[in-house]
């Protein structure tokens, strides 16, 4: 293994592509989204620690993703402050798409109309929404005729239970956005 200063020498000659790649998505793609805090660590953490001071505010940062759901590749991300919602940042992980959305899994964060209506808006009634609603969800008025997709996710949860709920949606397989955070927060 060469040190230092030979990685140096050698680094001068060694042309790297200066754009950013981009994922590329042919067809709808199955997406999976999660978020995770990370801490912004700077001066204010050595100050703390050597001169036993009280830091004067702590600093976060939220990593959004999103990733097909079976290859695990990331096809969307983005960095925002912590105080930006899911829900919020959402718009800006479509984008980075550049196609239509088959099937969206996320955590309850991202369960409301607004993100409903964003996913059947850029991707038409083909999108597939799996959000779990809250324990104390319940079906909206206008679910006697023709149940939207939450009101029958409530329905399954309140017969079947939530793990059955889970299994049969294939919500499961968001663990795979879990893991994903896990190798960032490393």
């Amino acid at each position: 293994m060469p040190d230092f200063s030979t990685l140096s020498r050698r680094s001068k000659g060694l042309a790297l592509p200066s754009t950013k790649s981009r994922a590329i998505t042919s067809g709808p793609v199955h997406l999976v989204v999660d978020s995770t805090g990370l801490k912004v660590f700077g001066e204010g953490e050595w100050l703390e620690n050597k001169h036993k001071t009280k830091a004067k505010r702590k600093r976060w940062r939220k990593l959004h993703l999103g990733l097909k759901l079976v290859s695990g590749e990331i096809v969307c991300s983005d960095l925002t402050a912590d105080d930006v919602g899911d829900p919020t940042a959402l718009p800006g992980l479509l984008d980075q798409i550049g196609g239509p959305v088959e099937k969206f899994i996320a955590d309850g964060a991202y369960d409301g109309t607004p993100t409903r209506d964003l996913l059947a808006t850029r991707s038409g009634e083909i999108v597939e929404v799996i959000i779990p609603p809250p324990k104390t969800a319940v079906a909206s008025p206008q679910s006697v005729l023709v149940p939207p997709v939450r009101d029958r996710h409530i329905a399954e949860i309140q017969i079947k239970g939530r793990m059955a709920w889970q299994k049969s949606t294939g919500y499961n397989k968001r663990s795979r956005a879990e893991t994903q955070m896990g190798r960032w927060k490393l």
